[in-house]
């Protein structure tokens, strides 16, 4: 019995450590490097996606965003390290962050003396206060313990919006604000300004000090000046070989050379007397724009670039460093897919496509592949797996391997803007032109409505559904919804009906029929053919008027991604609101959605990139290796019992007598009383081993069964929830 009950005990402290999957996970492009700081062998990166601890020596980067830690916001603008190890993170809208490597510590507007949420500067003096610069509410100093913050009102300083900050030898903090430069030297301001002084721009974007106690000035329009206190000296594309007069960023190296980092012009190197230029032409600079510099201890310069991600530069030889945790291109997903293997197609504003298989990237733009442009507005995948894909410059099909695009110049597509695509039972194409109307294609003839020749009532087609009875739906930039069932045309707008907007920016039909339709500025509205039932910012909980896209899940939630109110859950009754301060949303901007067939959903916003949430946990369903199996086989799964997550494998074989090399898979869990409480699996999936992962953290402890079903093939097994 004794060996028993330490057994038991084995198994409950040994499933600890298996950790429940995030309901959130973020993926994005972190090449858009807003600060740099260094700590022996790390580099604290900046980006507007998160931060990025970068080891020097191997080159393995880890990634800490809203998602998975306490981060309060992505936007990281200002980074400084104290005496103790602290790094001190400052958002841009998140407040000020402490992180010592395990623990965090947030200060904001509501729970601190912090002024406001944007802190654009930090810098740490010789006690060890941190002074912040805030984008709007002054300069704050934090002992660790009180808060002191100087604005126009109690101080000198001769604006609110501060950018930069440095300290010199004497503990003086100089400021750099919109309006000028300030001296504070804890007790005295003294001002300068292009009134006053020879400052040549008031916009002061970066300072540093040099070993003699010079001041030196980035401006933003004006060039680079150097104050000794006493005498000026201004430096600009017109006196020297400055390469551009707006400067994001300024550094001095251990032998006092200047590192200027501009916009669109480079990185400079100023030796007090001669000129370096670095750029995209002559050296291994990633971008032109470089926006944040740090030297190390061998003095190596550490290379922020606006677009071009971190590189590394030893005066010889130029290393890039990864500080995204993606291949997604560029963080603007305006349209996303789903194919029956589970695969993400990802339609990129600027960046093309991509293809996500849960593990590899994959992306297509005008440079490698066929993709006639780099804006993809819209996807569509048909019943032969092929990726129809909308973008600024016609349509594109792509089978797999080869790519065929439609224009106005080679096929009867009337527009080239192509904004919306549906696809309905019979294969065919619909396709939804800026200004061209509407275009139907079925393979090989093109037949096209328009407000000449039809009854749709404007050219400016914006979003597309097909019903269950093969009804298309129209949502038009201007003219309210269509209706056409192939003969009769039925327009609805704000005039004639419940429609409370004309400008139909998305569409979804649930499993009654009920169509549901997102506004430009007036909600959400709901029609089930007779009715209209308006949803807005007054009458409900929808945090938003502008509803940007829409989807449906299998048990009928609706899922509303808005303008600036993040995204949101309605179950006909209950609004649930996510957003980047209350969830791991990377951006309130949603403007794409997808659900999968294990219940993830699929955001893509306009800045913050992609994001997957599911309540209880994020379903990951990996195939495991190329070895194709001869059989059907359910695993046990394994840890059992567990808490509160397990793994459950499966292996589906070809099927020799079936022509299609998909078949339909589905998982769920039940309880002991037969009540489904988890469906993980229900989608299409080509032969193979998988595994997923069952998070069980909201159930209650007792036996539950999980059971496979994939054609003639079924199978059900036991597994033990212990809490």
């Amino acid at each position: 019995m004794k060996k028993l009950q330490l057994l038991f005990l084995f198994l409950l402290l040994s499933l600890q450590v298996f950790a429940q999957n995030p309901e959130w996970i973020q993926y994005s492009n972190g090449k858009v490097i807003r600060s740099i700081v260094i700590e022996e062998n790390y580099i604290w990166v900046g980006t507007n996606t998160g931060l990025v601890k970068q080891n020097k020596n191997i080159g393995e980067p880890v990634f800490y965003n809203t998602s998975n830690s306490s981060l309060p916001h992505n936007d990281v603008i200002s980074l400084a390290i104290d005496g103790s190890g602290n790094k001190w993170i400052g958002t841009d809208g998140g407040g000020l962050a402490k992180f010592d490597g395990i623990n965090w510590t947030v200060y904001n507007t509501s729970n601190s003396g912090l002024p406001d949420n944007k802190v654009y500067s930090l810098t740490i003096d010789g006690s060890g206060n941190k002074w912040i610069g805030t984008w709007g509410g002054g300069l704050a100093k934090f002992d660790s313990t009180n808060w002191t913050v100087y604005n126009t009102l109690n101080s000198g300083l001769p604006d609110n919006y501060v950018k930069s900050l440095a300290i010199d030898d004497f503990g003086n903090k100089w400021i750099g604000t919109i309006a000028g430069l300030a001296d504070f030297d804890g007790t005295n301001w003294t001002t300068y300004n292009t009134s006053n002084s020879v400052l040549p721009s008031n916009y002061i974007y970066s300072l540093a000090v040099d070993g003699s106690g010079n001041k030196w000035i980035g401006t933003w329009g004006g060039g680079l000046a150097k104050f000794d206190s006493t005498n000026w000296t201004v430096y600009n594309t017109a006196n020297s070989s400055l390469p551009n007069n707006d400067i994001f960023f300024l550094t001095i190296d251990g032998n006092g050379h200047k590192w200027i980092g501009t916009f669109d012009g480079g990185l400079a190197k100023f030796d007090g007397t001669n000129w370096t230029v670095y750029n995209i032409s002559n050296s291994g600079l990633p971008d032109n724009d470089v926006s944040s510099i740090a030297t190390d201890r061998s003095g190596n310069k550490w290379i922020g670039t606006n677009f071009g991600g971190l590189a590394e530069f030893d005066d010889t030889n130029w290393t890039l460093y990864n500080t995204s945790n993606s291949g997604l291109p560029s963080n603007e997903v305006i349209s996303l897919a789903i194919d029956g293997s589970g695969n993400k197609w990802i339609g990129i504003n600027g960046g093309g496509l991509a293809k996500f298989d849960g593990i590899n990237w994959t992306v297509y733009n005008t440079s490698n592949s066929g993709l006639p442009h780099s804006n993809v507005y819209s996807l569509a995948i048909d019943g032969s797996g092929n990726k129809w894909i909308g973008t600024n410059n016609g349509l594109a099909k792509l089978d797999g391997t080869n790519w065929t695009v439609y224009n106005n110049s080679n096929s009867g597509l009337p527009n080239n803007e192509v904004r919306s695509l549906a696809i309905d039972g019979s294969g065919n194409k619909w396709i939804g032109t800026y200004s061209g109307g509407l275009a139907k294609f079925d393979g090989t003839n093109w037949t096209v409505y328009n407000t000449s020749n039809s009854g749709l009532p404007s050219n400016e087609v914006i979003s597309l559904a097909i019903d269950t009875i093969g009804n298309k739906w129209i949502g038009t930039g201007g003219s309210g919804l269509v209706k056409f069932d192939g003969t009769n045309w039925m327009v609805y707008n704000f005039s004639n009906s419940g429609l409370p907007g004309n400008y139909v920016l998305s569409l979804a039909i649930d499993g009654s029929g009920n169509k549901w339709i997102g506004t430009w500025k007036y909600g959400l509205a709901k029609f089930d053919g007779t009715n209209w039932l308006v949803y807005h910012t007054s009458n409900s909980g929808l945090p938003n008027n502008y509803v940007l896209t829409l989807a449906i899940d299998v048990s009928g939630n609706k899922w509303v991604g808005t303008y600036d109110g993040g995204l949101v859950k309605f179950d006909d009754t209950n609004w649930t609101v996510c957003n980047s301060s209350n969830s791991g949303l990377p951006d309130n901007y949603v403007i794409s959605i997808a659900i999968d067939g294990s219940g993830n959903k699929w955001i893509g916003t306009i800045v913050g990139g992609l994001a997957v949430y599911k309540e209880g946990g994020v379903v990951s369903v990996e195939k495991e290796n190329n070895l194709l199996p001869d059989n059907f086989i359910l695993e046990q799964n394994y840890p059992n019992p567990f808490n509160p997550s397990t793994n459950i494998r499966y292996s589906i074989p070809v099927e020799t007598h079936r022509d299609a090399s998909l078949q339909m898979v589905i998982l769920k869990v039940y309880d002991i009383l037969g009540k489904e409480v988890a469906t993980l699996v229900n989608e299409e999936q080509s032969a193979g081993n998988y595994a997923v992962n069952f998070d069980a953290s909201k159930l209650s402890s007792g036996v539950y069964f999980y059971t496979l079903t994939t054609g003639n093939f079924k199978q059900t097994k036991k597994m033990i929830l212990l809490r």
